[in-house]
């Protein structure tokens, strides 16, 4: 069992790196976003794409094991977006992701998000090629779930409680949330936020321009040193001049 598992996880991470160099040559920002099911990941989506979208070039993909009724919101606020489908499968794979990105118009320099499958299990397994990985818990699923299903905060990068707005009403302990989430990823970031009432999104909105511009950052300076490598390899095989090999 071990052994298959790790085959399956080996072939999912060559696709995996695949993606990765595709998108890294698009300077494109990948984000894998999980959460269990009701977290709010689609509504995030579809604000979020209301407040970026005229500035940032944005694409979707999006995970269900049926319908096209999340893709469908995505497109009905203008940005393209791919559905798929897994049917009986609880998570996206690497192999997945590629072929939807054969049809999705990257927006080069932009940011593509994945939404994954809504499962707090399966998803944090699969590498599917992204920059980074974005956690989502509502304040109504209770502060133990980060101890409960520690893996899929454990490899997260940033972790949004969202619907923070309900808090109130829902008797949400935020601060032994947080203290689950930081005992279990003490290096993940950890935001609130609502997609209701003006101002909600702002931590979201401003990290996400943040992770943005150091993705662009880190590979213009990884260009700009590739480069430098190829010119200094030009001059080594520049043929010497007569005049050049007398005065050396």
């Amino acid at each position: 069992m071990v052994e298959i598992e790790t085959s399956i996880l080996a072939k999912n991470d060559g696709y995996a790196a695949d993606n990765r160099s595709r998108l890294e040559a698009a300077g494109i920002l990948a984000l894998n976003l999980l959460s269990g099911p009701g977290a709010g990941k689609t509504t995030l989506l579809v604000e979020t794409l209301k407040a970026v979208a005229a500035r940032v070039p944005c694409a979707v993909i999006e995970g269900d094991q049926q319908t096209d009724n999340d893709a469908a919101r995505i497109r009905a606020v203008g940005v393209p977006a791919v559905q798929i489908n897994t049917g009986k499968g609880c998570h996206l794979d690497a192999h997945m992701v590629g072929h939807a990105l054969e049809k999705l118009p990257l927006p080069e320099g932009g940011v593509l998000f994945i939404e994954n499958v809504g499962n707090l299990v399966c998803p944090a397994a699969f590498d599917l090629g992204e920059a980074r990985r974005v956690t989502l818990i509502s304040v109504a699923e209770g502060d133990d779930k980060p101890l409960k299903y520690p893996d899929i905060f454990e490899s997260a990068d940033l972790v949004l409680i969202t619907k923070a707005d309900l808090a109130p009403h829902v008797d949400a302990d935020l601060a032994t949330l947080e203290r689950n989430i930081a005992r279990v990823n003490p290096q993940a970031e950890i935001l609130h936020v609502s997609a209701r009432g003006d101002g909600g999104l702002a931590s979201w909105i401003a990290w996400l321009d943040g992770a943005r511009a150091a993705r662009l950052d880190a590979l213009a300076a990884a260009a700009e040193a590739r480069a430098r490598t190829l010119r200094a390899a030009a001059g080594v095989l520049r043929p010497v001049s007569a005049a050049q090999a007398k005065d050396a």
